[in-house]
């Protein structure tokens, strides 16, 4: 008989404290400092092990250290690498995640003192996930391109054997030392992220042709922005009928998914979801993602998607303000939706209501509040729009179509003359009904 389940790798998970700085000088979501406060370091630790576990892997065990700084040299202080390296021994880790992104030189001085583990940093764990959950080929190469950005400065000389095997002088001897193969790697990793700079330019391209058309269309742009797990795909599941994957795991979405979304006055418009943002998330994946997040830079409002669940879900609510400031999307209208209200108790939700008295509460599993949520759409669609009076000619029936389409009808008769109107028009329309406003 043979084993044939997957063997789960043991993973220890190390971070450290920093004390003596204040939360301003502390990096935030997408690595960005600021106005994110600090978060304690439990937080964070649950955090990664959730990391851990969605690319598959098992949390044995956590190690922490309060230090001022990082140790330039192995990130952790010399007597607390002695620690992990027993506790790697006496869990049986197969590998080591540390809770902050490591220096090169970090990680090859702990690959040298703690050896035969495999040894990461949170950021190649989230790109690691990232590689895992990317589908579309748009996906795929931002998730390459974020992997060779980060592999660049941390390519070693992994051809100095042949230095050390060579047998004699003359022909073959010549090979070359192992710096030199490194610099011929490098030049590889360089061309191959241009490569992908210019594949990603062709699609970014035909994102923006498709957006460009929406836009001129006239159709309202709706975009989901939140923290990773807050349960934005299962919202757009829920305003708009959609079988969006929608999983309980950090990042289970990661390619911009765009429905039309159909209001009860009959208004139709748009709403896109997007990848979800997360603290100290590798700052490569900005650029790499740039045209994912240019989805939410384009559209007319932003639903802010927040798990109510969460013990810290203001901290996440900063941490993606944060990350919308640095797209620049920070000045858009924006709707706060505290999801996920079927978990709390009826005292949990009247505490929250009382605080936050402007937000929508809403249950995308169970469809608590949506039709409240779809009021609050509609209002800031009819901000954006004219009121208009007009008499559309029988012959015009395309423009009638239209204005059921992506107009707000408030009202409508007919006359001898053709099709009585009021409607609330998007100012990219108005130009199309201003013949015929009475």
């Amino acid at each position: 008989m043979y084993e044939t389940a997957t063997v789960k790798e043991r993973a220890l998970c190390v971070g450290i404290e920093r004390t003596g700085i204040g939360s301003s000088q502390l990096s935030g979501a997408f690595g960005a400092g600021g106005t994110v406060p600090a978060w304690p370091l439990e937080e964070s630790l649950a955090e990664l092990i959730r990391l851990v576990q969605t690319a598959g892997a098992e949390c044995v065990g956590t190690i922490s250290q309060r230090l001022k700084e990082p140790n330039s040299r192995t990130f952790i202080g010399k007597g607390k690498v002695d620690e992990v390296r027993e506790a790697v021994l006496a869990l049986k880790a197969d590998i080591i995640v540390f809770d902050d992104e490591l220096t090169p030189t970090q990680q090859q001085n702990l690959e040298h003192e703690i050896k035969n583990v495999k040894i990461i940093d949170r950021t190649a764990l989230i790109l690691d996930i990232f590689a895992l959950h990317a589908q579309s080929r748009e996906g795929r190469l931002q998730v390459r391109l974020a992997q060779n950005r980060y592999l660049l400065p941390r390519l070693r000389g992994m051809w100095e054997h042949l230095a050390s095997n060579r047998m004699g002088g003359g022909v073959g001897s010549r090979f070359g030392e192992g710096e030199s193969q490194l610099e011929v790697d490098r030049r590889m990793v360089r061309k191959r992220i241009e490569r992908i700079r210019e594949e990603l330019k062709k699609v970014h391209s035909e994102r923006q042709t498709q957006r460009k058309a929406r836009q001129g269309s006239g159709i309202f742009m709706v975009s989901l922005a939140g923290y990773t797990n807050a349960g934005k795909s299962s919202l757009l599941n829920r305003l708009t009928g959609a079988d969006v994957l929608a999983y309980d795991a950090l990042f289970a979405t990661l390619d911009s998914t765009t429905r039309r979304l159909s209001l009860p006055n009959g208004r139709e418009m748009t709403i896109s979801d997007t990848v979800g943002f997360i603290q100290k998330l590798p700052t490569t994946l900005i650029e790499a993602f740039k045209s994912t997040l240019d989805e939410i830079t384009g559209a007319d409002l932003i639903l802010h998607v927040v798990d109510v669940t969460s013990e810290h879900f203001d901290a996440h609510i900063l941490a993606v303000n944060e990350v919308l400031e640095q797209i620049g999307a920070h000045k858009l209208v924006q709707i706060l939706v505290f999801n996920k209200i079927d978990a709390l108790n009826e005292v949990e939700l009247s505490a929250l209501k009382g605080r936050h008295p402007n937000v929508v509460f809403v249950s995308a599993q169970q469809g608590t509040g949506i039709n409240e949520l779809l009021e609050r759409i509609e209002h800031a669609a009819n901000a954006t729009s004219s009121l208009l009076h007009v008499c559309i000619p029988f012959a015009q029936g395309a423009l009638v179509r239209l204005a059921h389409e992506q107009c707000s009808i408030i009202n409508e008769e007919h006359n001898e003359s053709g099709t009585l109107l009021q409607l609330r028009v998007p100012q990219a329309l108005v130009s199309k009904f201003s013949d015929y406003t009475i």
